[in-house]
């Protein structure tokens, strides 16, 4: 069986289009003083026939951090106070997401493959959970894209992807400092008329590094020790500025 498996792949056609990929690096390191990261994506495209003619190629390309649950809490006004009144569970939110394309959202790629792949911000957020009582839950989805944008932490750069002679391309994705670590997973699509013709993954690291790596560590491992540190930190603190203030006031 196996050997049958292995002459039925060599038997299929190779794709006519691939992606050849580099990247300026693949890891980040966060230390105390990190405040983000461009990191330069760059490829070719391998061709085993010439261009098409008919319908440009398109590329379009995605960096996701970890997946994370989270629940998303609706405030209301009562009673002259704001309370959470609704909670909308989501499975799985990417931490970080950024996506680059070569042409127009529209253009690049249509809702049919975008539903396939899970390509675009609000289909890169898995599994709403909402109560019955909920009737909107699509608004807390969209509430966790405005917070998350305005934070630098999701972003769509259309036409950003530079693309030369339908074979060269490069982009740029600025990353910034309030990244979780985790791996990032990196995808390139290359579509022509909508439709994707080739898929690639590669993965860049993130990982904390130097004193945010031991406190890292430290509150994971020894919590109890990491909490009495912070503690003794915050006491300190307040002791010295305290101290300071008295020097200024008897000046």
């Amino acid at each position: 069986m196996q050997w049958l498996a292995l002459l039925l792949l060599l038997a299929l056609p190779a794709q006519a289009e691939e992606v050849v990929l580099g990247l300026s690096q693949d890891s980040v390191s966060i230390s105390t003083n990190f405040d983000g990261s461009e990191i330069l994506i760059f490829g070719a495209v391998k061709r085993q026939e010439p261009i098409p003619a008919d319908t440009p190629l398109q590329v379009i390309l995605t960096v996701a951090g970890p997946d994370q649950p989270l629940t998303v809490r609706r405030k209301a006004r009562r009673f002259g106070i704001w309370i959470n009144t609704d909670a909308v569970e989501v499975d799985a939110a990417p931490s970080f997401y950024a996506i680059a394309t070569s042409a127009p959202w529209a253009e690049a790629l249509s809702d049919t493959e975008d539903l396939r792949h899970r390509i675009s911000i609000p289909r890169a957020i898995r599994s709403v959970g909402a109560p019955m009582e909920v009737t909107d839950a699509q608004n807390f989805t969209d509430a966790v894209i405005r917070i998350r944008q305005r934070n630098g932490l999701y972003q769509l750069h259309e036409g950003a992807v530079r693309l030369r002679e339908q074979t060269l391309f490069d982009t740029r994705i600025a990353m910034p400092a309030n990244l979780t670590e985790g791996a990032y997973a990196t995808r390139i699509f290359l579509t022509r008329g909508g439709q994707v013709v080739s898929e690639f993954e590669t993965v860049i690291d993130v990982r904390k590094v130097g004193l945010e790596r031991w406190l890292y560590t430290l509150s994971r491992e020894r919590p109890l020790v990491y909490g009495m540190m912070s503690l003794a930190i915050a006491i300190a603190a307040g002791w010295g500025a305290s101290a300071a203030f008295r020097v200024l006031r008897s000046g």
